[in-house]
Order: C-alpha cells, then structure tokens, then sequence
C-alpha cells in the first residue's frame, strides 16, 4: 500500500496544475474581456442607429409639414377598395381633361396611344386620337426628316421641344411630366385634386413674386402653375356636367391609371388567388385528416402479463 502511495506521488499525479488553471483562468477572462467589448460595442451601434433614425424622421416631418402646408384629406375614391376597379368612364373623361387643359404644359412622354385601347377607347378611337397628332418621322429616301399623322405606336406628344424651351416659358418654372405623377407625390391622388382645386388668395404677409400664386397644399404656398381648372372649361363628350371638381376628379382618376395601369388586374388577381388558396386549404385540411386519423384514433391499452400455471 505505501509502495503504491509512493508511486503516485513520484508520478506527480496528485499534484494541482498550476500552470493549465492559470491559462484557463486568463482564457476566461480574455472571454469575458471580448464580450464586454462586444457588447460596448453594439450599444454604441445601438445609440447611433437610434440617433440616425429619430434625425430622418424629423427631417421628414420637417419636409412634410411647415405652417403654410396643408396636407391633403383623403377623399373617398371609388377605387380605394381593395377589390374596387378604376372607374373607366372617368379615365376616358380624364383624357379629356389631359388633352384639352392640362397637354398644353404638361408632357406625359411615357404613354401612347395604344395603351388607350380596351381601357377608355377603343382602337378605331385610339387611332383617330393619334391620327390628330403630326409626328417628326425619318429620314425619307432623300435622307430628309417629315411629319406624319400619329399612329397607336407614337408617345403623346410633348408641348415644348426640350426643357430649356419649357423653362422660358414658364418664366423659369419646368412643368413635370405627368404620366407618373401620382406616385411621385406624397397623397397621391388625394394631393393632385387638393392642389388643382385649393387655389386662394395669399394670407397677409406672403409675398408672392410676379407669375406665381398661391396655393396651401404646394411646398412653399408659391407654384408657377396658374389654376387650370374652371367650371365648364371643356365640355365633356357624354354630357356630364363640367364642374371643377368632376374635372379635377376625372383627371385623377386618368393619372392614376397612368401610373399604375395594371391597376384593375393586380385586384383581379388577388381575387383569383383568394379563391384558389382557399381551395387549397380545404383539401390541405381533408388530405391532413386523412392522414392523421389513423393515429388520431388510435387507442393504446397496456394490459398486464398473464402468469403461467
């Protein structure tokens, strides 16, 4: 018993070891060294992404508002719903509206006269609307530039020839293209019919300079863009009366469906995916039950051993 006792101890293998509790006892706190680092670290992101958040959103407010800006009410459009279509009628009185007031500023270079057919007139009517139009084709045989009647393939036309040309025009001012203007601005649609119809006198104290006016829902209350839209400034092809604000609504509902002319089909679509997933879903749950009812069923009984005589 001594014998092996003292072989133990000449092996050292009673002996604590130093030098592995020391490393361990370094390694942890190089461990718990990195993670307070770490997570040093992450609050400082932490603070700086929350600062850099809360700044954007005050300069959006700052954007959005200011104590001479309305913002423009939402109006209760018929196509508002999520399954509501877009009143084709009014696009058909809203390209009324484009091409007698607002074509004689405004480009709209992004649509033609094709995308017309099957959604407020039809091709006979598209291809008497673009024939109206001449066109700068070429060049010919003689390597010359001509006009042409439109075709369904040409882009509405553009009232000035570049922007420079708008510029002096509009005493400095660029009129934008409309085609996808509704979702180029805040509101949308809500914010084209306030600003077409909230033209008023300018509070006292705002001074406007000559060939502006004032108008609350613009950035700033001045825009170059006299008001546009009268009482019977056109006369609609249907009879409907030509009130400014039928007006400003028809020609809302036309710009809307500029920008998004896959409107209708995009509703279409979410209806036919309710359907089909709903479908789906029965036999999803019949082929569950199915599956499961065997085991859904089953009953499990443990009965004790019989002895053997």
């Amino acid at each position: 018993m001594a014998a092996s006792v003292g072989r133990i101890c000449g092996a050292k293998l009673l002996k604590r070891n130093t030098t592995n509790v020391i490393t361990q006892i370094s390694s942890f706190s190089t461990v718990r060294e990195w993670a307070g680092n770490n997570r040093k670290l992450l609050t400082s992101l932490g603070i700086v992404a929350g600062g850099a958040g809360a700044l954007i959103f005050a300069l959006d407010q700052s954007v959005k508002a200011s104590e001479l800006e309305l913002h423009a009410p939402e109006y209760p459009w018929s196509h508002s719903g999520y399954l509501a279509s877009l009143d084709h009628a009014s696009i058909r009185r809203g390209y009324e509206v484009y091409k007698n007031v607002c074509a004689a500023c405004h480009s709209m270079r992004f649509m033609c006269y094709r995308n017309l057919v099957g959604v407020s007139h039809t091709e006979d009517e598209a291809k008497a609307e673009a024939a109206e139009v001449q066109v700068m084709d070429g060049p010919n045989e003689l390597g010359e530039m001509f006009e042409r009647p439109g075709k369904l393939s040409d882009h509405f036309p553009s009232p000035y020839p570049n922007e420079q040309a708008a510029r002096a025009a509009n005493n400095g001012a660029f009129p934008p293209d409309l085609t996808y203007i509704v979702s180029a601005r805040h509101g949308a649609e809500d914010y084209i019919f306030s600003l077409l119809t909230g033209y008023c006198d300018a509070p006292a104290g705002v001074q406007l300079r000559e060939g502006q006016y004032y108008n609350p829902y613009f950035t700033g209350g001045a825009t170059s863009m006299a008001q546009a839209i009268y009482d019977e400034v056109i006369e609609y092809e249907d009879g409907t009366p030509a009130y400014a604000s039928q007006l400003a609504k028809d020609i809302c509902t036309f710009l809307k469906w500029a920008a998004e002319p896959e409107h209708d089909q995009r509703k279409q679509m979410l209806l036919k995916s309710f359907f089909m997933f709903s479908f789906l879903c029965i036999i999803s749950f019949y082929y569950k039950r199915h599956k499961w009812t065997v085991l859904k069923s089953r009953k499990i009984e443990f009965r004790p051993k019989s002895k053997k005589c």
